[in-house]
């Protein structure tokens, strides 16, 4: 937290997104992939092992570690296009509606921009997720068909 704190206050202008290069690794994004694996593999036993991992190519995400955890969990990815990453649902759907909670204030601490956001995505409903994923369709057809 304190590293975010220190890039957050040399320059306010950051995104999320750069900020998150600076804390996020290959050692985490995996940590998190195992820890959704083995949710996903408790609650949706019907899907475990039918599901395809879509992320962009941060550097987190190619790391030759993460490819070969990847390869021995035998997780299939579906492959992103180099420099589009508008094209990946957080950032055609998700980061905007929290970004829009976020614009035009001042929240004080990190805590606080914490609540807001977790509160934010407790919003969501099924039928976000299902418009998210009718939109993912939409742009995954327009890369496997490479734009035509």
């Amino acid at each position: 937290m304190e590293v975010v704190r220190a890039v957050i206050a040399k320059d306010r202008r950051l995104s999320v997104r750069i900020i998150a290069e600076e804390t996020v690794n290959h050692a985490f994004y995996k940590d998190v992939l195992e820890r959704l694996r083995k949710q996903v593999q408790q609650v949706q036993r019907d899907i475990a092992d039918d599901w395809v991992l879509h992320h962009d190519n941060a550097p987190a995400h190619t790391a030759l570690s993460f490819r070969e955890f990847l390869a021995k969990k035998n997780i299939p990815v579906l492959p992103h296009p180099p420099y589009s990453p508008d094209l990946a649902p957080c950032d055609f759907y998700l980061f905007p509606k929290l970004k829009s909670k976020l614009q035009g204030h001042h929240f004080g601490t990190m805590e606080n921009i914490q609540k807001i956001e977790t509160d934010e995505l407790h919003t969501l409903t099924e039928n976000d997720f299902q418009y998210c994923y009718d939109q993912w369709k939409k742009w995954n057809h327009c890369v496997t068909s490479q734009g035509s």
